[in-house]
Protein backbone atom coordinates (compact mmCIF):
# COMPACT_ATOMS: atom_id res chain seq x y z
CA UNK A 1 0.00 0.00 0.00
CA UNK A 2 1.38 3.54 -0.96
CA UNK A 3 -0.86 5.38 1.35
CA UNK A 4 1.02 8.11 3.86
CA UNK A 5 0.51 7.54 7.63
CA UNK A 6 -0.63 10.35 9.60
CA UNK A 7 0.89 12.95 12.12
CA UNK A 8 -0.69 14.86 14.27
CA UNK A 9 -0.75 18.17 11.51
CA UNK A 10 -1.10 15.98 8.25
CA UNK A 11 -4.17 13.85 8.18
CA UNK A 12 -6.36 12.34 6.02
CA UNK A 13 -10.33 12.99 5.75
CA UNK A 14 -12.36 10.19 5.49
CA UNK A 15 -13.46 11.22 1.30
CA UNK A 16 -9.63 12.15 0.49
CA UNK A 17 -8.59 8.87 1.60
CA UNK A 18 -10.35 7.47 -1.18
CA UNK A 19 -8.74 10.13 -3.77
CA UNK A 20 -5.21 9.67 -2.10
CA UNK A 21 -5.25 13.65 -1.57
CA UNK A 22 -3.14 14.91 1.17
CA UNK A 23 -5.61 17.14 3.02
CA UNK A 24 -4.34 19.60 6.30
CA UNK A 25 -6.58 20.20 9.00
CA UNK A 26 -5.87 22.12 12.13
CA UNK A 27 -6.01 21.03 15.29
CA UNK A 28 -9.38 21.91 16.79
CA UNK A 29 -10.47 19.42 13.39
CA UNK A 30 -8.65 16.55 15.01
CA UNK A 31 -10.17 17.03 18.66
CA UNK A 32 -13.64 16.68 16.90
CA UNK A 33 -12.66 13.95 15.16
CA UNK A 34 -15.35 10.87 16.18
CA UNK A 35 -15.02 7.28 15.81
CA UNK A 36 -18.21 7.02 13.15
CA UNK A 37 -16.00 9.02 10.90
CA UNK A 38 -13.61 5.90 10.71
CA UNK A 39 -15.01 4.32 7.47
CA UNK A 40 -17.36 7.39 6.30
CA UNK A 41 -16.74 7.86 2.61
CA UNK A 42 -14.38 4.26 2.06
CA UNK A 43 -17.18 1.96 1.67
CA UNK A 44 -21.35 1.59 0.98
CA UNK A 45 -23.05 1.54 4.32
CA UNK A 46 -25.75 -0.41 3.36
CA UNK A 47 -23.31 -3.44 3.15
CA UNK A 48 -22.48 -3.74 6.43
CA UNK A 49 -19.65 -2.08 8.24
CA UNK A 50 -17.81 -4.34 11.34
CA UNK A 51 -17.17 -1.43 13.26
CA UNK A 52 -14.79 -1.64 16.52
CA UNK A 53 -14.26 2.33 16.23
CA UNK A 54 -17.73 3.43 18.04
CA UNK A 55 -18.21 1.93 21.16
CA UNK A 56 -22.34 1.80 21.06
CA UNK A 57 -22.87 -2.03 22.41
CA UNK A 58 -25.43 -2.51 19.60
CA UNK A 59 -27.46 -1.46 15.99
CA UNK A 60 -30.36 -0.46 18.17
CA UNK A 61 -31.75 -0.31 21.92
CA UNK A 62 -32.99 -3.34 23.66
CA UNK A 63 -36.25 -3.96 22.58
CA UNK A 64 -38.17 -3.33 26.10
CA UNK A 65 -37.11 0.26 25.47
CA UNK A 66 -37.75 0.19 22.53
CA UNK A 67 -40.86 -0.37 22.89
CA UNK A 68 -41.43 2.69 25.64
CA UNK A 69 -40.25 5.14 23.02
CA UNK A 70 -42.84 3.63 20.50
CA UNK A 71 -45.50 3.97 23.03
CA UNK A 72 -44.54 7.75 22.90
CA UNK A 73 -44.62 8.91 19.11
CA UNK A 74 -48.59 9.10 19.13
CA UNK A 75 -48.12 12.23 21.47
CA UNK A 76 -45.29 13.91 19.39
CA UNK A 77 -47.39 16.30 18.12
CA UNK A 78 -47.36 18.24 21.59
CA UNK A 79 -44.53 20.05 23.66
CA UNK A 80 -42.54 17.97 26.07
CA UNK A 81 -44.59 17.19 28.98
CA UNK A 82 -43.34 18.91 32.28
CA UNK A 83 -44.29 16.03 33.89
CA UNK A 84 -42.01 13.73 31.95
CA UNK A 85 -39.16 15.74 32.36
CA UNK A 86 -39.63 15.40 35.95
CA UNK A 87 -40.01 11.62 36.19
CA UNK A 88 -36.79 11.39 34.09
CA UNK A 89 -34.85 13.81 36.81
CA UNK A 90 -36.74 11.82 39.78
CA UNK A 91 -35.25 8.76 37.95
CA UNK A 92 -31.73 9.91 37.95
CA UNK A 93 -31.81 11.52 41.24
CA UNK A 94 -33.22 7.86 42.58
CA UNK A 95 -30.82 6.33 40.51
CA UNK A 96 -27.84 7.72 42.31
CA UNK A 97 -28.86 8.29 45.42
CA UNK A 98 -28.95 12.71 45.44
CA UNK A 99 -32.07 15.03 45.49
CA UNK A 100 -33.53 16.00 41.90
CA UNK A 101 -31.87 19.76 42.40
CA UNK A 102 -28.88 18.12 41.80
CA UNK A 103 -30.07 16.68 38.19
CA UNK A 104 -29.41 18.39 34.83
CA UNK A 105 -31.08 16.20 31.60
CA UNK A 106 -28.85 16.79 28.63
CA UNK A 107 -29.14 15.80 24.95
CA UNK A 108 -26.07 13.56 25.45
CA UNK A 109 -23.23 14.11 27.64
CA UNK A 110 -21.45 15.66 24.98
CA UNK A 111 -23.64 19.08 25.49
CA UNK A 112 -22.36 18.95 29.10
CA UNK A 113 -19.08 19.84 27.93
CA UNK A 114 -20.38 23.03 26.15
CA UNK A 115 -22.51 24.54 29.10
CA UNK A 116 -19.29 24.02 31.30
CA UNK A 117 -17.40 25.73 28.51
CA UNK A 118 -19.86 28.31 29.76
CA UNK A 119 -18.77 29.00 33.06
CA UNK A 120 -15.64 31.12 31.97
CA UNK A 121 -12.86 29.38 33.76
CA UNK A 122 -9.61 31.40 34.23
CA UNK A 123 -7.05 27.83 34.10
CA UNK A 124 -8.87 24.94 32.54
CA UNK A 125 -6.82 21.95 32.54
CA UNK A 126 -7.75 18.00 30.84
CA UNK A 127 -6.05 15.26 31.23
CA UNK A 128 -4.98 13.25 28.66
CA UNK A 129 -4.93 11.12 26.78
CA UNK A 130 -9.19 11.41 27.13
CA UNK A 131 -11.77 12.21 25.38
CA UNK A 132 -11.20 16.09 23.20
CA UNK A 133 -14.88 17.37 23.05
CA UNK A 134 -14.25 19.06 26.80
CA UNK A 135 -10.97 20.62 25.18
CA UNK A 136 -12.81 21.19 22.00
CA UNK A 137 -15.35 22.92 23.67
CA UNK A 138 -13.22 24.88 26.03
CA UNK A 139 -11.07 26.11 23.10
CA UNK A 140 -14.19 27.20 21.25
CA UNK A 141 -15.39 29.08 24.15
CA UNK A 142 -11.91 30.80 23.78
CA UNK A 143 -10.31 29.24 26.79
CA UNK A 144 -6.80 28.55 26.62
CA UNK A 145 -6.41 24.86 28.01
CA UNK A 146 -3.18 23.15 29.67
CA UNK A 147 -2.92 19.50 28.69
CA UNK A 148 -2.02 17.29 31.83
CA UNK A 149 -0.86 14.49 29.79
CA UNK A 150 -0.16 10.92 31.59
CA UNK A 151 2.25 8.51 30.43
CA UNK A 152 1.98 4.79 29.43
CA UNK A 153 0.50 2.88 31.52
CA UNK A 154 -2.03 6.25 31.67
CA UNK A 155 -2.36 5.43 35.23
CA UNK A 156 -2.55 8.86 37.86
CA UNK A 157 0.07 7.16 40.40
CA UNK A 158 -0.53 10.46 42.44
CA UNK A 159 0.02 13.07 39.47
CA UNK A 160 -2.10 16.22 40.61
CA UNK A 161 -3.46 19.37 37.84
CA UNK A 162 -1.77 22.31 38.83
CA UNK A 163 -2.73 24.41 42.11
CA UNK A 164 -3.71 27.38 39.83
CA UNK A 165 -5.77 25.15 38.30
CA UNK A 166 -9.98 26.77 38.62
CA UNK A 167 -11.25 24.05 35.83
CA UNK A 168 -9.90 20.46 35.58
CA UNK A 169 -11.43 17.62 33.37
CA UNK A 170 -11.09 14.05 33.78
CA UNK A 171 -12.87 10.70 32.34
CA UNK A 172 -13.47 8.14 34.72
CA UNK A 173 -13.41 5.23 32.89
CA UNK A 174 -10.66 7.17 30.35
CA UNK A 175 -11.52 7.30 27.24
CA UNK A 176 -9.46 5.59 25.05
CA UNK A 177 -7.59 4.36 27.11
CA UNK A 178 -10.33 2.53 29.56
CA UNK A 179 -8.16 3.00 32.98
CA UNK A 180 -10.39 3.17 36.07
CA UNK A 181 -8.78 6.09 38.47
CA UNK A 182 -9.70 5.36 42.60
CA UNK A 183 -11.65 7.53 42.99
CA UNK A 184 -9.89 9.15 45.93
CA UNK A 185 -7.55 10.66 43.70
CA UNK A 186 -9.93 12.11 42.18
CA UNK A 187 -11.61 13.71 45.38
CA UNK A 188 -8.39 15.15 46.42
CA UNK A 189 -8.60 17.73 43.78
CA UNK A 190 -11.65 19.26 44.70
CA UNK A 191 -11.43 22.18 46.77
CA UNK A 192 -13.08 25.68 47.14
CA UNK A 193 -12.99 28.02 44.09
CA UNK A 194 -12.16 24.98 41.64
CA UNK A 195 -14.63 22.92 39.31
CA UNK A 196 -14.21 19.15 39.11
CA UNK A 197 -15.29 17.26 36.18
CA UNK A 198 -15.51 14.05 35.71
CA UNK A 199 -16.44 12.02 32.62
CA UNK A 200 -18.04 8.76 33.41
CA UNK A 201 -19.46 7.79 30.37
CA UNK A 202 -18.63 4.79 30.35
CA UNK A 203 -18.68 3.68 34.09
CA UNK A 204 -22.57 1.92 34.17
CA UNK A 205 -19.94 -1.22 32.48
CA UNK A 206 -17.52 -1.22 35.14
CA UNK A 207 -17.85 -0.52 38.47
CA UNK A 208 -20.52 1.71 40.10
CA UNK A 209 -18.59 1.45 43.55
CA UNK A 210 -15.89 3.88 42.10
CA UNK A 211 -18.84 6.30 40.92
CA UNK A 212 -18.81 9.77 42.39
CA UNK A 213 -22.27 10.88 41.32
CA UNK A 214 -23.65 10.38 45.06
CA UNK A 215 -20.61 12.49 46.45
CA UNK A 216 -22.07 15.96 44.29
CA UNK A 217 -23.41 17.85 47.34
CA UNK A 218 -20.45 17.03 49.69
CA UNK A 219 -18.17 19.01 46.93
CA UNK A 220 -20.02 21.97 45.81
CA UNK A 221 -17.43 22.28 42.86
CA UNK A 222 -18.01 18.29 41.29
CA UNK A 223 -19.24 17.74 38.42
CA UNK A 224 -20.34 14.35 36.85
CA UNK A 225 -21.15 13.37 33.61
CA UNK A 226 -23.43 10.20 32.81
CA UNK A 227 -24.15 8.91 29.37
CA UNK A 228 -26.82 6.03 28.10
CA UNK A 229 -26.09 6.55 24.43
CA UNK A 230 -23.29 3.51 24.16
CA UNK A 231 -24.67 1.10 27.03
CA UNK A 232 -28.35 1.42 25.94
CA UNK A 233 -27.41 2.49 22.08
CA UNK A 234 -29.27 5.00 21.96
CA UNK A 235 -26.45 7.06 20.28
CA UNK A 236 -28.66 8.65 17.72
CA UNK A 237 -31.14 10.16 20.23
CA UNK A 238 -28.85 11.74 22.61
CA UNK A 239 -29.30 11.19 26.17
CA UNK A 240 -27.48 11.77 28.74
CA UNK A 241 -27.14 13.69 32.54
CA UNK A 242 -24.82 15.45 34.35
CA UNK A 243 -24.89 15.67 38.64
CA UNK A 244 -23.39 18.64 40.93
CA UNK A 245 -25.04 20.64 43.48
CA UNK A 246 -28.16 22.69 42.69
CA UNK A 247 -26.74 25.63 42.50
CA UNK A 248 -24.05 25.05 40.14
CA UNK A 249 -27.20 22.97 38.39
CA UNK A 250 -29.00 26.42 38.33
CA UNK A 251 -26.18 27.90 36.99
CA UNK A 252 -25.67 26.08 33.89
CA UNK A 253 -29.49 25.15 33.30
CA UNK A 254 -29.81 28.94 32.88
CA UNK A 255 -28.05 29.00 29.54
CA UNK A 256 -30.52 26.75 27.92
CA UNK A 257 -33.25 27.12 25.66
CA UNK A 258 -36.85 25.98 26.77
CA UNK A 259 -37.20 22.31 25.74
CA UNK A 260 -33.95 21.37 25.74
CA UNK A 261 -34.41 18.07 25.64
CA UNK A 262 -37.37 16.08 23.99
CA UNK A 263 -40.01 13.86 24.88
CA UNK A 264 -38.19 10.65 23.71
CA UNK A 265 -35.16 11.79 25.04
CA UNK A 266 -37.08 11.97 28.77
CA UNK A 267 -38.66 8.96 28.19
CA UNK A 268 -35.96 7.22 27.12
CA UNK A 269 -34.00 8.68 30.40
CA UNK A 270 -36.95 7.71 32.81
CA UNK A 271 -36.85 3.97 31.60
CA UNK A 272 -33.61 2.85 31.05
CA UNK A 273 -32.44 3.77 34.69
CA UNK A 274 -35.77 2.73 36.02
CA UNK A 275 -36.21 -0.80 34.30
CA UNK A 276 -33.15 -1.71 33.32
CA UNK A 277 -31.13 -2.43 36.20
CA UNK A 278 -31.25 -6.68 34.78
CA UNK A 279 -29.76 -5.07 31.27
CA UNK A 280 -27.13 -3.03 33.13
CA UNK A 281 -25.90 -6.44 34.94
CA UNK A 282 -25.86 -8.49 32.00
CA UNK A 283 -24.32 -6.49 29.78
CA UNK A 284 -21.47 -5.72 32.45
CA UNK A 285 -20.70 -9.33 32.27
CA UNK A 286 -21.03 -10.07 29.07
CA UNK A 287 -18.33 -6.92 28.63
CA UNK A 288 -16.19 -8.22 30.70
CA UNK A 289 -16.08 -11.70 29.30
CA UNK A 290 -15.83 -10.64 26.12
CA UNK A 291 -12.74 -7.88 26.94
CA UNK A 292 -10.84 -11.17 28.44
CA UNK A 293 -11.75 -12.78 25.31
CA UNK A 294 -10.46 -10.41 22.73
CA UNK A 295 -7.39 -9.47 24.76
CA UNK A 296 -6.23 -13.14 24.76
CA UNK A 297 -6.89 -13.50 21.20
CA UNK A 298 -5.12 -10.17 20.70
CA UNK A 299 -1.84 -11.06 22.50
CA UNK A 300 -1.85 -14.21 20.97
CA UNK A 301 -1.93 -12.46 17.42
CA UNK A 302 0.66 -10.06 18.28
CA UNK A 303 -1.70 -7.06 19.41
CA UNK A 304 0.03 -4.64 22.02
CA UNK A 305 -2.53 -3.65 24.76
CA UNK A 306 -1.23 -0.86 26.29
CA UNK A 307 -3.52 -0.09 29.26
CA UNK A 308 -5.58 -2.51 32.13
CA UNK A 309 -8.60 -1.82 30.66
CA UNK A 310 -12.28 -1.64 32.51
CA UNK A 311 -14.22 -0.28 29.73
CA UNK A 312 -15.70 -1.48 26.77
CA UNK A 313 -13.09 -0.90 24.64
CA UNK A 314 -9.25 -1.84 24.72
CA UNK A 315 -6.22 0.50 23.49
CA UNK A 316 -3.73 -1.04 21.30
CA UNK A 317 -1.11 -1.15 18.71
CA UNK A 318 -1.34 -3.75 15.75
CA UNK A 319 1.65 -5.86 14.72
CA UNK A 320 1.92 -4.22 11.50
CA UNK A 321 4.61 -1.94 9.98
CA UNK A 322 2.19 1.15 9.41
CA UNK A 323 -0.82 1.25 11.30
CA UNK A 324 -2.20 4.05 9.41
CA UNK A 325 -2.26 2.46 5.83
CA UNK A 326 -3.80 -0.85 7.31
CA UNK A 327 -6.35 1.26 9.32
CA UNK A 328 -7.52 3.25 5.72
CA UNK A 329 -7.12 -0.53 4.17
CA UNK A 330 -9.41 -2.30 6.45
CA UNK A 331 -11.95 0.79 6.46
CA UNK A 332 -12.29 -0.08 2.69
CA UNK A 333 -12.91 -3.74 3.37
CA UNK A 334 -15.92 -2.30 5.92
CA UNK A 335 -14.02 -3.00 9.18
CA UNK A 336 -13.75 -0.01 11.03
CA UNK A 337 -10.88 1.00 13.93
CA UNK A 338 -10.60 4.34 15.85
CA UNK A 339 -7.58 6.29 15.12
CA UNK A 340 -5.61 7.58 18.03
CA UNK A 341 -3.40 10.66 16.79
CA UNK A 342 -6.50 12.33 17.57
CA UNK A 343 -5.93 12.01 21.18
CA UNK A 344 -3.40 14.18 22.88
CA UNK A 345 -0.46 11.94 23.93
CA UNK A 346 -0.49 9.17 21.63
CA UNK A 347 -0.18 8.69 17.81
CA UNK A 348 -1.29 6.93 14.87
CA UNK A 349 0.80 3.60 16.10
CA UNK A 350 -2.26 2.95 18.35
CA UNK A 351 -5.57 1.92 17.93
CA UNK A 352 -8.68 1.89 20.09
CA UNK A 353 -11.02 -1.20 19.81
CA UNK A 354 -14.28 -1.86 21.10
CA UNK A 355 -15.03 -5.12 22.90
CA UNK A 356 -16.46 -7.54 20.90
CA UNK A 357 -17.26 -10.79 20.49
CA UNK A 358 -15.27 -13.74 19.36
CA UNK A 359 -16.02 -13.96 15.66
CA UNK A 360 -15.70 -10.05 15.03
CA UNK A 361 -12.13 -10.02 16.85
CA UNK A 362 -11.61 -13.34 14.69
CA UNK A 363 -12.30 -11.13 11.85
CA UNK A 364 -10.44 -8.85 12.91
CA UNK A 365 -7.11 -10.48 13.61
CA UNK A 366 -7.43 -12.39 10.51
CA UNK A 367 -7.61 -8.89 8.12
CA UNK A 368 -4.74 -7.72 10.16
CA UNK A 369 -2.67 -10.81 10.10
CA UNK A 370 -3.77 -12.24 7.51
CA UNK A 371 -4.49 -16.10 10.40
CA UNK A 372 -7.18 -16.34 12.96
CA UNK A 373 -6.07 -17.09 16.41
CA UNK A 374 -6.23 -20.79 17.75
CA UNK A 375 -8.22 -19.62 20.44
CA UNK A 376 -10.69 -17.86 18.20
CA UNK A 377 -10.92 -20.08 16.13
CA UNK A 378 -11.79 -23.35 19.11
CA UNK A 379 -15.09 -20.63 20.52
CA UNK A 380 -16.08 -20.34 16.55
CA UNK A 381 -16.37 -24.27 16.26
CA UNK A 382 -18.29 -24.57 19.93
Amino acid sequence: MSVPSTSISRVFTPSSVTERNLVRVNEDDLLRYHGDLATAGTVDPGSGILDFAVNVRAPGPPEWLAAALRDEIPGLGSYPPQEVIDSARDAVAEHHGVGPGCVLLLAGAAEGFSLIAGLDARHPVVVHPGFTEPEAALRAAGARVERMVLDVPFTLAGRRPPEAADLVVIGNPTNPTGVLHPPAEIRGWCRPGRTTVVDEAFMDLTDESRSLAAEVTRHPGLVVLRSLTKTFSLAGLRCGYLLAAPELVHQLAARRPHWPLGTLQAVAIRTALREGAGFLAAETRTVARQRMEMIGALRGAGFTVHAHSQAPYLLVSPPVDDPEETRVALARRGIAVRRCDTFPGLDHTYWRLAVRGAPEVATLVGAVTGHTPNNVKERERQ
